[in-house]
């Protein structure tokens, strides 16, 4: 019963926050026929604000559990999303066993998981190393990684544009620990997301 309930809250969540980015933010959406509708896949894009992890979760045509920043849970909004999008917490700045298991079992299953490249909002603006998770979780799993793109949503520019690139495919380096073709992989993936931006 409890499944089904928030089943429920979610598929009502994301159509209100879809109606929300369409009509606040005239979000235009590209390039979903890149977008795979079965199979695990790694959606990551740029970081800007609060709006990217909801924006992607209503407009991805996939469901998905984001990895999420234990700080976002004291918010109770962001709080609230989490458990209706069923949000893997992620300590920051440690090797967090528990937020990687759970995200290789997500992807073992056959779904999707979201994250940010960039570690933080504006990562790449500040300067800040790309983290290489996403390469880390494809190279483990196998997965597909799904580059995206965000552009607007600011006080200047509030029309928000996302698009999404075609699936990138690193299952030849599948369970490699060279962290040269991690590294190599994570500029490829971070590259196709700035190309996405422009």
């Amino acid at each position: 019963m409890k499944k089904f309930f928030k089943r429920i809250v979610k598929w009502v969540v994301r159509g209100a926050i879809y109606i929300w980015c369409k009509i606040y933010y005239r979000a235009e959406i590209i390039g979903l026929e890149n977008v795979p509708k079965d199979g695990a896949l790694i959606f990551c894009g740029n970081h800007r604000s609060y709006l990217d992890p909801p924006l992607m979760v209503a407009t991805a045509k996939r469901d998905m559990k984001f990895l999420a920043k234990e700080e976002l849970y004291e918010n109770k909004f962001l709080k609230f999303l989490g458990w209706a999008f069923e949000a893997i917490p992620v300590k920051r700045d440690e090797k967090d066993v528990s937020a990687i298991k759970n995200s290789l079992k997500v992807l073992k299953n056959g779904d999707c998981i979201a994250l940010f490249p960039e570690g933080t909002r504006n990562g790449l603006e500040k300067g800040e190393k790309v983290k290489d998770g996403v390469a880390f979780f494809a190279v483990r799993s196998g997965a597909k990684v799904v580059p995206c793109g965000i552009q607007g949503g600011t006080k200047e520019n509030r029309k928000v544009i996302i698009k999404y690139g075609k699936p990138l495919d690193y299952s030849k380096y599948k369970g490699t620990k060279d962290k040269e073709v991690l590294d190599n992989i994570t500029n490829e993936i971070m590259q196709d997301i700035v190309n996405l931006t422009k």
